[in-house]
């Protein structure tokens, strides 16, 4: 399976709250949140989606995922990133991730909630725990939530 990255458009917006929507029920599941569910429609604009740059991930010409962020001279943060749970282990999320790592041209950080499973993949990937911190949950602060904040550090030369 090949997977190609490319920029946001707005005709991919069907396609990345459809992700969105059934890979979040997966995240707040494993952090036992799945009552803090909202769909996608309901936290962009609080959340800043298109604050950021938001590139997706296709397979066979179909949306299959999306990361956003922003990126610096210095490095970046993932302020979101979904893969339709039907792709999970496909190589879709590393491809986003790579892509992002990539453009960021240094340190690059994102915080997943505890219980999570991503946070095996984002350590596979080379992120490392720097802090772990609790408070309202983004997108749904009627909510408490446990995160971890992780980074990804370039190897030195």
């Amino acid at each position: 399976m090949t997977v190609s990255i490319r920029p946001y458009e707005s005709a991919d917006w069907d396609d990345i709250q459809r992700i969105h929507d059934a890979a979040r029920l997966d995240e707040l599941r494993g952090a036992g949140l799945l009552d803090a569910y909202l769909d996608l429609a309901a936290t962009y604009e609080n959340e800043g989606l298109f604050d950021d740059e938001v590139w997706v991930a296709e397979t066979d010409g179909a949306v299959a995922g999306f990361i956003a962020g922003s990126v610096g001279p210095d490095g970046g943060e993932i302020t979101w990133i979904y893969v339709d749970p039907g792709l999970y282990r496909r190589g879709v999320g590393r491809a986003l991730v790579e892509h992002f790592v990539a453009r960021s041209g240094g340190r690059v950080e994102l915080e997943v909630l505890d219980g999570n499973a991503a946070r095996d993949f984002y350590e596979a990937l080379g992120f490392v725990l720097e802090s772990t911190t609790t408070g309202k949950l983004a997108g749904n602060e009627m909510f408490t939530a446990t995160g971890h904040t992780l980074v990804w550090t370039p190897p030195q030369l």
